[in-house]
């Protein structure tokens, strides 16, 4: 049963709540995974050995998915949103079958009582952020504080009173939203309360932090022996593979190298093109001004008439000065510009001030997003609008006007105590000087600059009617609005069938990668590559939705060799350049890998031998750099947490073997990522006393917590072996 339910009652207000970003975010985050050969036609998956069967899921995906129109108010989404959703509801999948257990285990919930808490009187702030623009990341009006602009529970609380039937839907999936992320959050805080540092930990910590030794030292680097003087075996790479597999952990991957045959207008496409904008353009000419939007949105590939008035500089190089300097009337064209063949005329000019000082009082209605407590429709809001411009311009006081009606909230901004003529914005609906670049919405700044000074105008925006008063206004400039009619040379179908016939010759000749590889050689085609493909991926660079290949590079082997497929403005022909499945590599796969450390490792066996025999007793750093023709290098104050020696790499086995060495002493031969080094430790400065360490005990234990977030999630992914495929249906 819902928290708010003794609370709501409907009423017209409307409120489109964002969807659930943040929880997707966080799931995403946590079980996105890879995986091999599809086991099961039908199943999208399998979470904790439990097969997720497509029907089952597909119907969550569909609900989810017309949940998402009615909320947007679109009869079709992106392959993008459909994306999302997709994902969604399988994070959410995985949260039923793993996290949830985790819960009911712990006895994590969350009571109604505590939900109104978060949802009323305490607004938690993934709420919030739902009840917030995504782009400014402030709080909708409708649920604002008038002075603060912070989220005002009483305001929430009036929105929960007032619900219609599809706002209460989703109000209702909001709730089960903030109860999962409080949940999440409840598990997560039980966890880091866990952790703990014992003392003697935090004393360890401490002196491996704060004992600095300076050493001098010598390193020879592998790169003074050539690679080529090292003999490998089979069964030195048997030997290194046996003892480092766990470092070769993978997930699944697939390599693809691939070419392009682009889908590009033929000179015969290219001339019929320039025939039809040549037609468009005599016909353009003919039309009057009252004509030109309809012309346009029924010639022009954009469908779109633009409605603005630009001022000079704002156009395209290839108009601007011949549009300001030219009649209304003047068609321009056809020109290419970017790959697109135009025509413009110059539909309109005016004249319109630079800057202008203005005033309003803002008259809003329901829906309308400026006032929450709104109930007027918008025809009442007009009415009362237009009758309150007539009196306005009967010399009513405006400032009168102002208090009494305007739903501004910014009308009662408090004058500076300190200086109080300071002008300050939206105070008594003052608005001071705008100009173009002002940030208004356009509507209110047209009418400004448009008006002459005394002009009293009645303007809509989506905030309602505002009445403006134009108080004065500077300067002229010349506007004009510039119809523009585009068309894109298009590849005609037998262009494209040409092209998909090359392609396909070049597919069937090269169907394995042998042939393929050398037909780009000899044929001096453009290949590229695309690595590291995941299963579940959505983008490969430069492919126009790439699923289908994505695939193909799942369904078949490795040296396959595709037939062409189309994306966007080009047919692509790719061979399957390497399989990795999920789990420890297999030693041929990463054999050129292994092959440099051992390479690595062998040179360092005969450095570490070159410095044994040079150490003989007693000598000294310097002495031993002679022997070895070696520079003698100085570094101070290294201690365990030093990431690299001045001078060289990050090498973390040295450190590590140096933080512990006594004053005075010289290390043996150590074995290092650029080199095998030899250490003096001329001195060591202890860590100051300190008994108690309860400082460095929270410190250890804060830096710990935050990896709660992700690695137990981890642990539990890992655990339930979670397997996704669902690139086979979406």
């Amino acid at each position: 049963m819902s928290t708010l339910e003794n609370l709501r009652k409907r009423s017209g207000l409307l409120v489109g709540i964002v969807g659930f970003a943040l929880l997707a975010f966080v799931l995403t985050g946590l079980f996105s995974t890879d995986s091999s050969f599809f086991k099961n036609d039908r199943n999208v998956g399998e979470i904790a050995g439990k097969s997720i069967e497509y029907n089952a899921f597909n119907t969550k995906v569909q609900e989810s998915i017309e949940a998402q129109k009615r909320n947007s108010q679109k009869t079709t989404l992106t392959t993008e949103e459909t994306d999302q959703i997709v994902q969604q509801v399988w994070n959410q999948t995985i949260n039923e079958n793993v996290m949830n257990k985790e819960y009911e285990k712990l006895g994590i919930s969350v009571s109604d009582e505590e939900l109104y808490d978060l949802m009323i009187d305490h607004p938690h702030s993934a709420l919030v952020r739902n009840l917030s623009d995504q782009q400014t990341g402030k709080v909708a009006p409708m649920f604002a504080d008038d002075k603060t602009g912070e989220v005002s529970p009483a305001k929430i609380k009036v929105f929960t009173q007032k619900m219609t039937d599809e706002q209460e839907g989703q109000w209702a999936q909001l709730e089960n939203y903030i109860r999962q992320i409080r949940t999440i959050e409840k598990y997560n805080n039980l966890i880091k309360k866990g952790l703990y540092v014992t003392k003697a930990e935090a004393k360890r910590d401490y002196i491996a932090q704060n004992t600095n030794v300076s050493i001098k030292y010598v390193v020879k680097n592998y790169k003074l022996i050539a690679d080529s003087t090292i003999k490998v075996s089979d069964d030195d790479l048997q030997t290194y593979y046996a003892a480092h597999k766990n470092e070769y952990k993978q997930e699944a991957s697939r390599k693809i190298e691939y070419v392009a045959f682009d889908i590009a207008p033929s000179p015969e496409d290219l001339d019929e093109a320039k025939k039809d904008i040549q037609r468009i353009a005599d016909d353009f000419k003919t039309k009057k001004a009252t004509e030109d939007s309809a012309f346009v949105i029924a010639e022009s590939e954009t469908r779109n008439f633009d409605i603005t008035f630009h001022t000079k500089g704002t156009l395209s190089p290839e108009i601007d000065t011949t549009m300001f300097k030219s009649e209304a009337g003047t068609v321009v064209g056809p020109y290419l510009e970017n790959g697109t063949f135009k025509v413009a005329k110059l539909s309109l000019v005016k004249f319109s001030a630079d800057s202008a000082k203005v005033r309003h009082i803002l008259i809003s209605y329901q829906g309308a997003g400026a006032s929450p407590t709104a109930t007027r429709t918008k025809e009442e809001a007009k009415k009362m609008a237009d009758s309150l411009s007539g009196l306005l311009k009967k010399k009513a006081d405006f400032k009168d006007f102002v208090a009494k009606f305007s739903d501004d909230g910014g009308k009662s901004a408090s004058a500076d105590p300190k200086d109080p003529k300071k002008f300050v914005m939206g105070k008594d609906g003052e608005y001071g000087w705008i100009n173009a670049n002002s940030g208004f919405v356009e509507p209110f700044k047209n009418a400004g600059l448009d008006g002459k000074k005394g002009d009293i105008v009645v303007v809509e925006s989506q905030f309602g009617y505002h009445i403006m008063e134009v108080l004065d206004t500077k300067g002229s400039q010349k506007k004009v609005q510039v119809a523009i009619i585009e068309k894109k040379p298009e590849a005609s179908s037998k262009t494209m069938q040409a092209i998909y016939v090359k392609a396909s010759a070049f597919a069937g000749k090269n169907n394995t990668n042998e042939l393929f590889q050398k037909a780009v050689l000899d044929e001096k085609m453009n290949k590229r590559i695309a690595d590291n493909i995941k299963e579940n991926d959505k983008t490969i660079a430069g492919i126009e939705s790439p699923r289908p290949l994505i695939r193909w590079a799942y369904e078949n082997k490795k040296g396959a060799v595709s037939e062409p497929l189309e994306f966007g403005n080009k047919f692509i022909v790719a061979a399957l350049t390497e399989v990795k499945e999920k789990g420890i590599a297999p030693m041929e796969q990463i054999k050129e890998e292994l092959t440099a450390k051992v390479i690595v490792e062998k040179k360092a066996e005969l450095i570490a031998k070159e410095f044994t025999s040079a150490m003989t007793a007693g000598v000294q750093i310097d002495a031993l750099a002679s022997k070895m023709k070696l520079a003698v290098e100085q570094a101070p104050n290294i201690n365990f947490n030093t990431n690299a020696i001045p001078g060289s790499a990050s090498e973390p086995s040295v450190i590590g073997a140096v933080s512990v060495q006594k004053a005075k002493t010289i290390s043996k031969p150590i074995a290092g990522k650029e080199g095998v080094f030899v250490v003096s430790v001329e001195s060591v400065v202890d860590a100051p006393a300190q008994k108690d360490f309860k400082t460095q005990q929270t410190t250890t234990i804060s830096q710990l917590q935050p990896r709660v977030d992700y690695e137990v999630y981890d642990a539990l992914k890992e655990n339930a072996n979670v397997v996704e495929h669902l690139v086979k249906f979406y």
